[in-house]
């Protein structure tokens, strides 16, 4: 049974539920030792701790999940007068309960973890379950121009992943000298740390104020649990170095205009500020002009030297946020290829092509006219200060596309569901109620069309998505709700994929068909013992030896080739025809390419598939390998080694009292979500 049964007005039936405890769940990449790799994935990231002091399991997850989702319909019905039909709703529960518990299709990482809690059922709050935004910085208001930092600040405190561009320094602020000082004390929440950080802001972004000088004692202490989202406090000290931070980098710039870089050095710090403590991770993207040469050069060392820098007495934090240019179909490119093929940057986005199309493959309409960014990941076109809303089908899970169609119908009801709550912020509110723009993906893409072949994919694909449109044109005359905007994307998926072993997304699998898949964990955690018992290869780590260790997991997947096997074409045709017959938004692909031997095609890609796509980034890949990698390649051989070798281990153990409370899926990456 759930906790906090009285979050939920809608239930599943006790009866139905029992049927399930007593079921393994299907958890893909089943290892040497017969032991799931998908569950111990979904024991470190996705199972809550319960009152009791145990783990939830996957079944208790998967009611947790449906039984919120229902709620919110339910509670959306009573709230409009709507009608609501008790008998139908449990029938639909049941069958959407079958098919996540067997993978067929799930929320995204952060739905998995937040769906069904107080902060989401209660609070009547979406923001724990949404992915990403974008904000642009040309929202900077002349009576706050901090307030869009701080609203940046807020949402990446709360595991958002934050695109957002340059075009504040359109709008010519002024930085002028802070006047006589005043004290302020910072409260000890998102919003207080958010608000010190637009009070310093505004003391050089508006003429003639006052410098605040900070009270930090009511920060709580470093490591203090927290209650609501999970994870425990970082201390005070990350807002004291940023604040600090641009404090120094404003007063520097005293008399001259913000630019582009200043901007991307507030955001760049606001992020390091909330991974500091590794209490949260944080993914950013920034946008700018394909012709401006600062922004082309802001991880370049020589031209950027502080930003860029790697003492580890003074850091720099370029890192702290992907690049990508605005480009137009017909843009020319040469100048960005050569560091594309060096370091992977900039990402390119067509967002003219976003704004007029849908599908690729569909007429332009220009109903997403309004979209002036993506988010980290740039699977999603959005609205400044827009959220996007996604779920995920596995399309390997499935035997014919009519059953797919019936996962496709519960992931896209479970992302149309969200947007029936509000967050906290009202302009993002009056944006989302409006769009109601939902993203539903699809994984397992590249393993599909290595054992189906391209035809019978844009065949699945595109009823798939005819499918969706018609679940859209119901739930919504239902729900009284708009239709959205866009219903359809490909996200980079990664950790949940793990569980229903899918290769991510659109990507081909790092591993392919043998390989070692290592994880980091916590000396003193639960599993180490129980993989040590089992003859697992356990080591310490290399770079935290006295805390931490590496586990190596031997995986024989259905993947037939690995993505150091894949052309570079090949990565980019598929992407395209994802974008084609499927993605109404867009399609997050990151094109990995030997480094060696294809860095000089990179242009020729670009050129050949310039309006096929509305996003893209590329990644080098060395020849070199370092340790304790991700992903090892092995030979049968030596998987038939491990074979006779490994156990099976006591996965109970894993759901006692004595383990740590779940990872997570707290916050966005942008690294395809596969590290």
């Amino acid at each position: 049974m759930p906790e906090h049964t009285n979050l939920f007005s809608f239930k599943l039936l006790d009866g139905f539920i029992e049927k399930y405890q007593s079921i393994e769940p299907p958890f893909g990449y089943s290892d040497a030792g017969n032991n799931s790799f998908g569950e111990v994935t979904f024991i470190r990231s996705y199972s809550r701790k319960k009152a009791d002091g145990t783990k939830e399991q996957w079944y208790e997850v998967c009611r947790r999940v449906i039984e919120g989702m229902y709620s919110i319909q339910k509670n959306h019905c009573r709230y409009n007068r709507l009608p609501w039909n008790h008998n139908k709703a449990q029938k639909s529960a049941q069958e959407a309960y079958d098919r996540l518990f067997n993978l067929k299709w799930t929320p995204p990482g952060r739905g998995l973890w937040m769906m069904g809690t107080e902060m989401v059922m209660l609070q009547e709050n979406s923001s724990g379950l949404q992915n990403c935004s974008f904000i642009s910085t040309h929202d900077m208001d002349r009576n706050s121009p901090g307030k869009i930092y701080g609203l940046i600040m807020e949402q990446l405190m709360l595991g958002i992943g934050v695109g957002y561009d340059d075009k504040g320094a359109l709008k010519d602020f002024s930085i002028s000298e802070p006047g006589e000082e005043y004290s302020f004390v910072i409260p000890d929440t998102r919003e207080g740390w958010a608000e010190a950080l637009e009070r310093t802001i505004n003391s050089y972004l508006k003429p003639n104020q006052k410098k605040p000088v900070f009270d930090y004692s009511e920060i709580r202490p470093y490591g203090t649990p927290i209650k609501t989202f999970g994870g425990t406090a970082s201390g005070p000290d990350p807002l004291i170095k940023l604040i600090t931070k641009v404090d120094e980098i404003l007063s520097k710039r005293v008399g001259n205009s913000l630019t582009g870089v200043d901007i991307a050095d507030i955001v760049n710090l606001i992020g390091v500020c909330v991974v500091s403590g590794n209490v949260r991770r944080s993914a950013t993207l920034i946008m700018g002009n394909v012709d401006d040469e600062d922004f082309i050069n802001l991880k370049n060392a020589e031209v950027f030297p502080e930003r860029n820098s790697t003492d580890p007495d003074n850091p720099g934090w370029s890192w702290m946020s992907n690049n990508s240019v605005e480009v137009k179909v017909g843009s020319d490119l040469s100048h960005i290829v050569e560091g594309i093929a060096r370091n992977g940057e900039p990402g390119v986005i067509w967002l003219d092509t976003a704004k007029k199309y849908g599908r690729l493959n569909d007429a332009p309409d220009n109903k997403d006219y309004r979209i002036a960014g993506f988010n980290p990941c740039a699977e999603q076109g959005l609205e400044s200060q827009e959220l996007c809303t996604l779920s995920e089908c596995y399309i390997t899970r499935h035997d014919s596309v009519e059953d797919l169609k019936r996962s496709l119908k519960f992931a896209f009801l479970y992302a149309k569901t969200v947007t029936l709550l509000p967050t906290h912020w009202p302009e993002t509110n009056a944006i989302m109620q409006r769009n109601r723009r939902i993203g539903t993906s699809i994984s397992g893409i590249a393993d599909f069309a290595d054992n189906n072949g391209l035809p019978e994919l844009r065949t699945w694909l595109d009823e798939g998505y005819e499918a969706l449109k018609e679940y859209d044109k119901s739930y919504s005359e239902w729900l009284c709700v708009r239709e959205s905007v866009k219903i359809s994307t490909v996200k980079p998926s990664g950790t949940v994929s793990l569980l229903a072993g899918a290769s991510p997304g659109v990507h081909w699998p790092a591993g392919g068909e043998y390989f070692l898949r290592a994880i980091r964990l916590a000396s003193n955690d639960a599993l180490v013992n129980a993989l040590l018992d089992a003859n697992y290869w356990v080591e310490p780590d290399v770079v935290n030896p006295e805390t931490t260790v590496v586990a190596y997991f031997p995986i024989h997947s259905n993947a037939k080739r690995s993505e150091k096997e894949v052309s570079i074409f090949e990565k980019i045709a598929l992407a395209a025809t994802a974008q084609k017959y499927w993605s109404d938004n867009s399609v997050s692909v990151t094109v990995t390419f030997d480094s060696e031997t294809e860095a000089d095609h990179v242009g020729t890609v670009l050129h050949m598939y310039d309006g096929q796509l509305k996003t893209v980034s590329f990644l080098p890949m060395g020849n070199d390998t370092y340790p304790q990698m991700p992903y090892t390649k092995i030979t049968k051989e030596e998987y038939e080694k491990y074979e006779k070798k490994l156990k099976k281990v006591d996965m109970s153990i894993l759901y006692s009292g004595d383990t740590k409370d779940a990872e997570g899926e707290a916050y966005c990456t942008t690294d395809k979500c596969l590290i």
